[in-house]
């Protein structure tokens, strides 16, 4: 899948992300009677109009719940996870947030402030500011950083999703030099990477029709051949 991020065709990479719902749509089939594509909806549109209608950019426990929900539901579920989030106070989630998108552009510094949160690793951190700051941050989905040259195997590391964001900026700036429309983020390359992976992974008809053109070649840095962490506590 490392073919479609290095491609320098945006017109390639706006095919997939117009099928992007498709895809959802035929995973959720087998996710808990279609309680993905629901959650997703909520996720993608519900929750960052939320997140930006206030004043003091945070989220709230039961969006953390939800969030948690969302992202063990579209990938690996992890029942302690969930849990784990549920036993943040209503007044620690609003506060810690509240911080977090206040330390923004220096995502780092905001990923380390949600990260004390109980049962919030970085991963689970930037989904929360994805869904608010789209344009600085993208997901660190599983399908997005096994599809970006250099980062296998992923490690739910800080180290680790800087590597990978740093890639996913780099390229979305590079296709917006490019195309007019200038709509590319690092949330939406990951959406993008999410989908191909996804379909390829289900052997879905949906996007065998999209022929990747443009790729440069993408060549390994060592700094990202680490060797995983023994134990991920949290995500």
């Amino acid at each position: 899948m490392s073919a479609l991020f290095a491609c320098e065709e945006p017109a390639t990479w706006r095919s997939v992300y117009e099928k992007y719902w498709d895809v959802v749509e035929v995973k959720a089939k087998g996710k808990k009677s279609g309680k993905l594509l629901e959650l997703e909806k909520w996720y993608q549109e519900e929750l960052p109009s939320l997140i930006s209608s206030r004043p003091d950019e945070h989220i709230t426990r039961s969006e953390l719940v939800k969030l948690m929900e969302w992202k063990l539901t579209r990938g690996k579920f992890r029942p302690r996870l969930q849990q784990l989030v549920a036993s943040n106070s209503e007044d620690v989630v609003k506060k810690c947030s509240r911080r977090a998108f206040g330390l923004l552009p220096d995502v780092q510094a905001a990923i380390a402030e949600l990260s004390s949160l109980k049962g919030v690793g970085p991963a689970t951190a930037s989904a929360v500011l994805a869904a608010g700051a789209p344009r600085l941050t993208a997901f660190m989905s599983d399908e997005a950083v096994e599809s970006v040259p250099g980062l296998a195997p992923i490690q739910y590391t800080a180290k680790h999703y800087a590597l990978y964001l740093n890639k996913i900026a780099a390229r979305s700036a590079k296709l917006n030099k490019v195309d007019p429309q200038q709509d590319w983020t690092p949330h939406r390359l990951e959406l993008c990477l999410w989908a191909m992976t996804t379909a390829s992974q289900q052997q879905l008809q949906l996007l065998q029709d999209v022929e990747v053109k443009g790729s440069t070649k993408e060549t390994s840095d060592p700094d990202t051949e680490q060797r995983p962490a023994k134990k991920l506590r949290t995500v």
